[in-house]
């Protein structure tokens, strides 16, 4: 059974030899067949795990051994496949139910470099000032140098009521932050807020795209349409994605019917898809702003991108993250599982958003942006301080537009 959540094994030999030709020579590349390329690099890896298993200092573990490969082969691909060993699969089928013990934050690595996508809205790690692009640098006092997200994860995961201590890297005049979490039992709510924030505009912070999402949101709008709501901002700052029919759903409430919303790119021509909207507009009939950030991610920038290339709305806030790839979990016969990324996604013009991410139509920088050089964060430390934004700037200049736009129009 696979699940979507939003190259090749290895290159060809290559063989030269010299020809002559009227005194000349010319060069002859040949490639061996990819079938028997597969198998002679099969060979080598076979051979490396007989050598461990014959002739390490102490006897192996056999099945250490292949999961230690699995591992690092999966982690070679890109920053978001990996191998799950029996319990780490059961777990993302637990979170897939809205429920899970944690601090509450997405992670992932970048550079290699433990990094905060975006904390879970209403979770403890929201509460104590984790903030999208924080560079985790220990966990309890220990490295996170060279650790795994699965590592990671089963260090920040533990009783709720205890005490975890994550270290951060910040851009700021203090870098390196000691932040206590405790933990709790985490539910994901997909809507955090829905509310008219001023002079009849609504504001609907999404936090996550679920199975329920597209009903919650429903309700959403029509509970602020009959407080009288005549434009919307819809929020998706630190929104780290979910699952791919959430967003379709989403995107096609504020599109009219036909209109493209996203593009699948597998490896495989054959499983190219388009995605377009059914026509269930339930916010199609107001002025609308989106606001974005670099928490951003995966499904959030699906929606962000179909509301840009398709002129329904203005993007506010800072360019988004860049993830957006589709995860398929394969589930293998011990229990454990493959997560690894089948396709890309493209906006409805053609745009690729992996590693791009979502340029705002209007920039309005957070009071937390910045960025530093990956090889110095591991190597400063300084008194840990903790420094909180008073205001939020990107909400005041998204309330400002619309103003602006309901006034002089788009």
């Amino acid at each position: 059974m696979k699940r979507w959540l939003a190259g090749s094994i290895a290159a060809g030999l290559i063989f030269l030899s010299a020809v002559a030709m009227g005194g000349f020579e010319k060069t002859v590349v040949k490639k061996a067949a990819p079938q028997q390329d597969f198998y002679n690099q099969a060979q080598l890896f076979a051979e490396a795990i007989n050598i461990l298993r014959n002739e390490y200092v102490e006897e192996v573990d056999s099945k250490k051994l292949i999961y230690g490969a699995m591992k690092g082969m999966l982690e070679s691909l890109d920053d978001f496949s990996q191998f799950l060993e029996p319990d780490e699969y059961n777990e993302i089928k637990v979170e897939t139910k809205g429920e899970f013990g944690g601090v509450g934050v997405e992670i992932t690595l970048k550079e290699g470099i433990l990094t905060v996508i975006a904390p879970i809205a209403g979770t403890p790690a929201e509460a104590a000032g984790m903030r999208a692009g924080d560079r985790i640098v220990k966990i309890d006092g220990k490295s996170t140098k060279k650790i795994t997200l699965d590592e990671a994860v089963k260090k920040m995961r533990g009783k709720p009521g205890t005490v975890v201590t994550l270290t951060v890297w910040r851009e700021g005049p203090v870098n390196v932050i000691d932040i206590p979490i405790k933990r709790d039992i985490i539910k994901i709510r997909s809507i955090k807020k829905a509310e008219i924030i001023e002079d009849r505009i609504g504001y609907i912070k999404l936090a996550e795209f679920q199975e329920n999402t597209p009903r919650d949101l429903d309700e959403a709008i029509k509970k602020l349409k009959i407080a009288g709501m005549d434009s919307l901002i819809l929020d998706l700052r630190n929104n780290p994605g979910g699952l791919l029919d959430g967003a379709v759903d989403i995107a096609e409430r504020f599109l009219g019917k036909g209109k493209p919303i996203v593009s699948i790119k597998a490896r495989d021509p054959g499983q190219n898809a388009v995605f377009k909207s059914g026509g269930r507009a339930a916010g199609a009939d107001f002025p609308m702003i989106v606001m974005v950030n670099e928490g951003s991610a995966s499904a959030s920038e699906i929606v962000a991108g179909a509301i840009k290339d398709n002129k329904r709305g203005i993007i506010l806030g800072a360019k988004t993250f860049g993830k957006a790839s589709v995860q398929t979990l394969i589930p293998l016969r011990d229990g454990s599982a493959l997560r690894i990324t089948t396709a890309y996604y493209q906006t409805p013009d053609g745009k690729m958003i992996k590693g791009e991410g979502i340029t705002p139509d209007v920039i309005v920088a957070s009071d937390t942006d910045g960025k530093s050089k990956a090889e110095d964060i591991f190597e400063k430390v300084e008194k840990p301080q903790e420094a909180v934004p008073k205001k939020d700037n990107q909400l005041d200049a998204a309330v400002n537009l619309m103003k602006a736009i309901r006034t002089y129009g788009p």
